[in-house]
This record gives structure tokens, sequence and C-alpha cells, in this order.
């Protein structure tokens, strides 16, 4: 295919420009105050710390230490803003052809902090290690598998063209996703991290503590920071640290710990209201739960309010079932799904679980599991039904429970809708904690990928979300406020839900 003639079919409505979305922190760090920016200092933040799952390859990020610390070293070709759309990074705009089968990206100038400059080349060996059916670690691999890598190419330097096996309308969201940091190419040794991020590697000890220091050529800018040090803790040890002045930035706290620091001139909760879900997940390929009848009766056995305000301590929402509320392609117009104890015995009398035992694997791995498991199990046993919780390691919790337990605990922070769908609810999807997987939902999926018109797509994926909640094993019954706290000193934070671009973004923080 020529270079010109796949540009005369380009789409200009789905043009993206880096001038016109691209997301960046205000002076006053979105109202907090502070002052002018000034520069210099080291900056201390903690986050929950998975021992030796931690990883400096950006590849395989998983937990949100990992994300912050690969966050300061890469960049992406494409982040999240707060509404969950795409907006340029590396990329500076892109461009579809009438089908969204191709793609162009034409990138910004940067530079790596080795002095090599960003070229479409080194776009090209971050996708194909991405997509190397011997890295299945490599969480964006399922995603991003629509990419043909054989017939893209790079069009000089600064241009990248991506083909795909199908039409993939929300190409640039799946480029978003985590695991998609553009890395130079030849990069092999994640204990050697090189990236055009706004900060330069300098140590990383797994389970405990990462130093980088300010990169002065990122291309959006200096950090006004000297250096920063992100460290592992646990959820007291982080709320101590920020109370004592140790840290500046305490990342995921608790509802109970807000309400301790209420008032304290010291530390100050930043909220992202809604951003998230937390749930519980049901394995669907086994049983009781082959039979959505008996994924139901548990669904109408939560006390969704009840949960939401114990666990979350009421900052949060109420669940339905799906994925996303508030997020582009959130279905609407569904009843909110109420608690019928009533019909809940029903459905477990006729799936043969009334008076039975299923147990609930979950783990200190994130704050609230274990207490919304206990919870969930009282309210379950008001219908007849006995729940035996355990809990298994938290460092391996998010592994482990791929496999085990017949419920198990399920959070997940902000992402588009489809890359939801695609990471966990497709036969091969990487953590399909429900164990889904049909052959005619993946088909649908596949087509509503491939529809341009956003109101169609959006129908569509709509229909796969009420199937899911109707008949899969997803049982979300909250949406948590994303709670982190910060000291006086620091500013220009901003609430940012996870996984977007404002959020850990400390290129953009100062302190005073």
């Amino acid at each position: 295919m020529q270079a010109d003639s796949t540009r005369r079919g380009f789409l200009r409505l789905a043009t993206v420009t880096g001038a016109a979305l691209l997301t960046s922190c205000s002076a006053d760090g979105g109202g907090e105050g502070g002052g002018p920016p000034r520069r210099g200092g080291i900056l201390r933040a903690a986050f929950p710390g998975f021992g030796a799952k931690e990883t400096m390859d950006p590849h395989a990020q998983r937990q949100f230490v990992d994300m912050a610390r690969h966050k300061a070293v890469f960049d992406k070709l494409v982040d999240l803003d707060a509404d969950l759309r795409p907006v340029p990074r590396l990329a500076r705009r892109w461009e579809p052809d009438a089908e969204a089968r191709v793609w162009r990206f034409t990138l910004r100038e940067a530079v790596f902090h080795d002095g090599h400059r960003l070229e479409a080349e080194d776009v090209l060996y971050s996708l194909a290690r991405i997509l190397d059916p011997k890295a299945p670690d490599h969480l964006a691999r399922p995603s991003l598998a629509l990419i043909d890598l054989r017939r893209s190419r790079a069009i000089g330097t600064r241009t990248v063209e991506l083909v795909l096996k199908a039409p993939g309308a929300e190409l640039p969201s799946l480029l978003a996703t985590t695991g998609t940091p553009v890395v130079r190419r030849g990069y092999r040794d994640p204990r050697e991290p090189v990236g055009t991020g706004p900060f330069r590697f300098r140590s990383f000890t797994t389970g405990r503590s990462f130093t980088a220091v300010r990169f002065d050529d990122h291309w959006d800018g200096a950090p006004y920071l000297d250096e920063i040090r992100i460290h592992s803790a646990a959820t007291e040890a982080r709320g101590s640290a920020v109370q004592a002045g140790e840290v500046d930035y305490a990342h995921e706290m608790t509802p109970t710990f807000a309400r301790v620091v209420d008032g304290n001139p010291r530390v100050r909760i930043v909220s992202a209201p809604s951003s998230g879900a937390e749930g519980i997940a049901l394995k669907t390929d086994r049983p009781p739960f082959d039979d959505p009848d008996a994924a139901m009766a548990l669904k109408l056995l939560a006390d969704r309010e009840r949960l939401v305000e114990v666990v979350l301590g009421g900052r949060g929402g109420l669940g339905n079932d799906m994925y996303g509320k508030g997020f582009t392609y959130y279905p609407q117009g569904v009843p909110q799904r109420e608690r019928d104890v009533d019909e809940a015995r029903r459905l477990l009398r006729r799936t043969g679980l009334l008076n039975k035992k299923i147990d609930f694997y979950t783990s200190t791995a994130a704050d609230g599991f274990v207490d919304a498991a206990h919870l969930f199990a009282e309210q379950a046993g008001e219908a007849g039904l006995r729940v035996e919780v355990r809990s298994g390691p938290p460092e391996s919790y998010f592994t482990d429970m791929l496999t085990k337990g017949t419920l198990g605990s399920h959070r997940c922070g902000a992402m588009p809708i489809p890359t939801y769908l695609s990471q966990r609810l497709l036969r091969d999807s990487p953590q399909n904690a429900t164990a889904w997987r049909h052959k005619d939902f993946d088909a649908d999926f596949a087509a509503a990928q491939a529809v341009v018109d956003e109101r169609d797509r959006g129908a569509r994926y709509g229909r796969l979300q009420r199937t899911v909640r109707e008949r899969g094993g997803l049982l979300l019954w909250g949406h948590p406020d994303w709670l982190n706290a910060v000291s006086h000193r620091l500013h220009g934070v901003r609430a940012a839900p996870p996984n977007t671009v404002d959020w850990a973004r400390f290129d953009k923080v100062w302190l005073t």
C-alpha cells in the first residue's frame, strides 16, 4: 500500500492532534493552592507493595506500584483522560482509513535517556515485544493482537503505519491500556530501563524502593522535582508515614484513614469519585456457576448499599453488575439491581445450592477484600447459602485467584469499557477471573470493535454488558472513590482516576 493513496482515505473526523487534546496539570494543582510551581526537592511516595512480583518491565506491569514507576521512566503513544478517552502522548496525532483497518500515528520529537531519538522503529519494536507469544505476562498482548506486525511499517522516522487484521475503531484506546509503554529498540533487560519518560532511572529493589532523577530533555518539559522515590508499603505504614511527614504521597488509602485525617492541616485527601469497580468473581466454568441461575441468586443476595456503606465507608456508588459506570459506552436505562432474598432462595433451591457450602477465596492484597468477603458471607447466610471465607497470600493473589476458589474478590481501576471486556471477558483474556469463555461473545465483541460509527459501536458494547449482567459471573457491587493522601508540602496533584494520564503524574507536581 502506497503512502499517498492511503492518506486520501483517512477520516478527518477521527483525526486527533496533540495540540487540541494533550492533558496537563495546571499551576494551581486543581484548585488546592500552593502558589506557583517551584523547582527542586525529593518526592517520597508510598504505594501498596507486591514483593517479588514487582517488576521494572513496563510490558509486564500489573500492580499500581509498577505502573507508577514505569510512568516515571517511560511514555505511551496514547493515554487516557479523566473521561477514559484517548489523548496524545508520544503520538502527536493519529488518523485511520475509512474502515479503521489502517492507522497512521505521527510521533512527536522525543529523546530516550541515553540520547537516542524516538523513531518509528522503536514503536514497532515495542509492539513486537508486547505481542511476543513467548511472553504470557505481557498484559496488553490479547488487546493488541489485532495488529498485523508483518504488514505494519515505518514511514520515515516520524510516522508509524499500523495495519490491523480486522477493522478496529478502538485502537487508540487499546494503545493506552496497561502494559503499553514504548521502549528503545533492542531493549531486553528490565534491570536497565531506558525510556523517554520525565525521570531517568537510578535504582530499583524489588518489593522495596525505586529512585529516579529529573530528565531535563523530556518532550513535555523537565519535571519540577529533582528526584522521586517510590516505596512499597502496607496500608498502615503508608498512613503513618504521610502523617509523620516521611512521605508526601500515599496511594490508595482507606475511607477510615480519610476520616482520621479529616481536618488535619498537614495531610489532605485527593479523591477521584467512582474511579473503578469492586465486586465478586464467580467461576462460570464449573458448578454451580456454570448455571446462570446460580450466579443470579448471588447477585440478588448482595446488599449493595450495606457493602458500600461498610467496606467503602460510604465513599462510592452502587454497582449494577456492569463495569464502567459513568464511562463512555456504559449502558443507559438499565434498572439498578435490588436485593431480593426470596427470589435468591428460590433460585438456590432450584439449582441445588440451598444449605450448601461454597468457598470464597480472598486476600489482604487490597484493602476491603476480606471485609467484603465476610460481609457478603453474612448476607448469603440469610438466604440459606453457606459461604466459607479463606485467605491467600497477597503477593500472588491476583494470579492465584484466576484458578482458585469458587468465588473470589474482584477489583479494577479505571479503563475504557472495551479494554475491560477484552482483558477480562474473552476466552483468551489474561485476567478472566470469572472464566467467562463464549465463542459467540468473542465474535460479537470483535464485530463491535470493527464498527466505525460510535453510536452503533456503543450500542453493541451495551448489549455485551447486558449479557454479562444477566448470565455472567460478575457481581459488581460498588464503584469506590479513589483516595490518595498528600502532605501539605506537595502541590499539583490531580484527582484523577487510576490508569489515566494525570494519575501518579509526578512530573507536574512540586514541593514547598
